[in-house]
């Protein structure tokens, strides 16, 4: 998620809210369509209440009327989807914005809520499009005042208000704060995002700029992302930026939008994203999306670095070092992602190891001495990287850091970079725009390597205590 030494959070699981939901769920679905009810959750180990069961989003199309100076939106969200059971009702994740009215096929659909569940119960007539295998249509409206999520450790998500508009981070759960859905990483879709706002502010989103119009004063900007993202990594950044639009010698387009308190500090350190982009593609496999870019906010509109898909944002001018952090994760995280918020290690593992990395190929500092480093910090021996404690504990140092040494350590083993460096290539492209989790990694080392690689894993990767410093 964010640079070496910059520390994020995450929000505690809700209880009460889930059993008030399933309460609801149990009780308000007993006519209408056939089927069975969509879980509520998905049972991650730190969010149980997070996302829904029963169906598999492939696109969402947003419509957002943003209002900065009221701090208010009216959202259209058209979310596609096709059922994996055969559905009486199914949940949308969705914190405090007030819904305006729901359809499933056209047709009206009961909406009830209990905190950031809504449960939505088709119309008897779309019965055969709520059976298994089948894909059926949802419209949602909404408005309101969209939430900035206070997490315990003071840091903030989902909608944030910045000097000039607003810039909208959801890492893990702060999207939920500005459009429903099934808001865990499992669930992968396309987007079509189109944010109106008044001149002269800009909206910026993922993927590419398709469209743009211009009436009575207020501007629509039409972002679409085709390859599948998690709604973690989605955003929305509202403000007076500066932007520009380029290619890579092979093809990327480049789009970057920056606050112009950063843009002359910011200048040099995003000359070099085509650089950062083709060590990376040589060390890590082929670029996984067609667009790349960079939204850089002033310096105080937020206070970390995230890597929403396609371009990161930043909380003020980057340094090199950040960039290469956040670009790796566009493999790492974004094409590579999570089967479960335990599995954040192999975001940020793989993320400070490509710091790493970079610093010994263009600043002369070996990767061993990052590892020693990293070592000999005692903050990042607090816990396995693999199994951190609580949810406040996702982005604390051992799943950066100790991450990091993980992967070095199977460098090690393997005792030839060639080999190292493929295994790695053959990861990215094995779950090329999927998910994957910690067991799924263990298990394709151990098959590429032919290696029984039981210590490793139990020493640096699951390990209570700092292990002695072999090879």
């Amino acid at each position: 998620m964010h640079g070496a030494g910059v520390v994020h959070r995450d929000l505690n699981p809700a209880p009460l809210l889930l059993a008030l939901a399933l309460a609801l769920l149990g009780s308000g679905c007993t006519g209408g369509v056939e089927g069975t009810p969509g879980a509520v959750g998905v049972r991650d180990p730190y969010f149980p209440g997070l996302g829904n069961g029963g169906y598999d989003v492939t696109h969402y199309g947003l419509k957002l009327d943003v209002d900065p100076a009221a701090g208010r939106l009216r959202g259209t969200a058209t979310i596609t989807a096709r059922a994996t059971q055969h559905l009486s009702a199914f949940h949308l994740d969705l914190a405090g914005l007030d819904v305006d009215s729901a359809t499933v096929e056209g047709e009206p659909a009961a909406v009830n809520r209990a905190g950031k569940e809504l449960t939505i119960r088709p119309d008897a007539s779309v019965d055969d499009r709520m059976r298994k295998g089948r894909t059926f249509t949802t419209v949602v409206r909404y408005s309101g005042s969209p939430q900035t999520v206070t997490d315990a450790d003071g840091e903030e998500e989902g909608w944030l208000r910045t000097a000039d508009g607003s810039v909208a981070l959801g890492e893990p759960t702060g999207s939920m704060a500005w459009f429903p859905g099934n808001h865990h990483p499992s669930d992968k879709a396309a987007y079509d995002i189109e944010v109106t706002v008044p001149d002269p502010l800009k909206a910026v989103s993922n993927g590419q700029l398709v469209a743009r119009r211009t009436e009575d004063g207020r501007t629509a900007y039409h972002w679409r992302t085709t390859e599948p993202m998690a709604s973690y990594l989605a955003t929305v950044a509202v403000g007076e930026f500066t932007t520009e639009q380029a290619r890579t010698p092979d093809g990327i387009r480049l789009f970057t939008a920056v606050d112009p308190e950063s843009a002359a500090a910011s200048e040099d350190v995003l000359a070099q994203i085509p650089e950062v982009l083709a060590w990376s593609r040589a060390r890590f496999g082929p670029y996984p999306f067609t667009s790349a870019g960079a939204i850089v906010e002033r310096t105080g509109d937020s206070t970390y670095a995230l890597e929403t898909q396609n371009r990161p944002v930043f909380p003020g001018p980057p340094d090199t070092g950040l960039l290469v952090h956040e670009l790796a994760h566009q493999w790492f995280g974004n094409s590579v992602t999570p089967k479960t918020w335990r599995d954040m290690w192999l975001n940020e593992g793989f993320a400070t190891y490509a710091e790493w990395l970079w610093a010994a190929d263009h600043d002369g500092v070996p990767v061993g001495e990052s590892f020693d480093e990293a070592y000999e910090d005692d903050a990042n021996w607090a816990f396995p990287p693999a199994d951190p404690p609580a949810a406040l504990d996702l982005s604390d140092p051992p799943v950066y850091g100790r991450g990091a040494m993980v992967v070095h350590q199977i460098r090690l083993a393997m005792d030839d970079d060639r080999a190292f460096f493929a295994l790695v290539r053959g990861w990215t492209e094995k779950y090329r725009h999927a998910n994957a989790s910690t067991d799924d990694f263990t298990a394709y080392v151990e098959e590429e390597t032919g290696q029984d690689l039981t210590e490793l894993w139990d020493a640096w990767l699951y390990g209570g205590s700092r292990p002695a410093r072999e090879g």
